[in-house]
């Protein structure tokens, strides 16, 4: 693609919101023989909860399966996630559920700074964009409280859609849901491995780096513009 894209498609966690913990999360939390939680210990979970792909832990043959469906069931989803928990070392149920019950609450996610001036951005340019996201619950809440739900043409999410990326399947639902032509879109994501999966149609890729929000401040700005669509 020499020119700016027809649409872009955006990944969610890590590209256009953030999973960022506060330490209320942690207070009661208790791990191994009841210790408290320490800072390193609080990153290394959040890591866990958040790795686009690749296992984070050793898990059994239920964990196991569990996980290769996670985003495609919130039944398994939640099944995963509490195992992986529990093999990092917070052993007390409720307690894992609590956090997890964290993790899929939209209102825990942070967008970043320039989140929604791209997406208002875009729709102000009538460029069509889709989120795409290996998921399993309902992201469009996040989007509805920073009030650019009506800036997304598609959510098209795996646990609806019955795809994950990297399966192109799940790029060519986006984009015959926005109309586009797949070498006339742009995929923006933080995982080469997942998100960059829409290069096997032809589309373009921009890659972001899924630091914490205030050390990112206009990178999704920034790979627009590197691929022609400038919106400061």
């Amino acid at each position: 693609m020499t020119d700016a894209p027809d649409a872009v498609l955006f990944d969610y966690s890590g590209t256009l919101f953030r999973l960022e913990e506060d330490e209320s999360w942690f207070a009661d939390l208790r791990v191994g023989d009841d210790e408290s939680i320490d800072g390193h210990h609080q990153a290394e979970l959040m890591r866990r909860l958040t790795q686009p792909v690749g296992a984070t832990v050793t898990l059994d043959d239920d964990g196991h399966r569990a996980w290769e469906r996670r985003d495609l069931d919130p039944a398994m989803h939640r099944a995963a996630y509490l195992a992986v928990l529990a093999a990092s070392g917070v052993h007390r149920r409720e307690h894992a559920e609590a956090l997890y019950d964290r993790v899929i609450e939209p209102d825990s996610w942070t967008p970043y700074p320039d989140t929604a001036r791209v997406l208002r951005g875009l729709a102000e340019r009538g460029i069509p964009v889709a989120v795409v996201s290996n998921i399993a619950f309902d992201l469009r809440p996040a989007f509805a409280r920073l009030g650019v739900d009506d800036a997304v043409t598609s959510f098209v999410l795996s646990f609806e859609v019955g795809a994950i990326k990297p399966d192109p399947a799940i790029f060519r639902t986006a984009l015959d849901r926005l109309g586009v032509p797949a070498e006339r879109a742009l995929m923006v994501g933080d995982s080469e491995e997942a998100d960059g999966g829409a290069r096997a149609l032809g589309t373009a890729f921009g890659l972001v780096d899924p630091l914490p929000t205030v050390d990112r401040p206009t990178a999704l700005l920034d790979v627009v513009a590197a691929h022609g669509l400038d919106l400061r």
